[in-house]
């Protein structure tokens, strides 16, 4: 299986519902796709589907940092 990457956007929306393992920030991000924006939705789905292709070994050892904007 090749490794899944993840865009700084997704990163940053695993970083607001990461939780202890993959399942549970699945769980999290699909709990507030209802209330999200039109924009957002997609990129939480595109999301939810990489977190459903890696294995929770992949999950654990991956590295999720949350990226800032510098503009103010």
């Amino acid at each position: 299986m090749s490794r899944i990457t993840f865009t700084v956007e997704e990163e940053n929306l695993i970083c607001m519902y990461h939780n202890s393992d993959r399942r549970r920030t699945i769980a999290g991000i699909s709990a507030v796709l209802q209330d999200m924006d039109a924009d957002m939705r997609p990129l939480a789905e595109q999301t939810i589907h990489k977190l459903h292709n890696m294995t929770d070994a992949a999950f654990e050892e991956a590295q999720f940092n949350m990226t800032l904007s510098d503009t103010e």
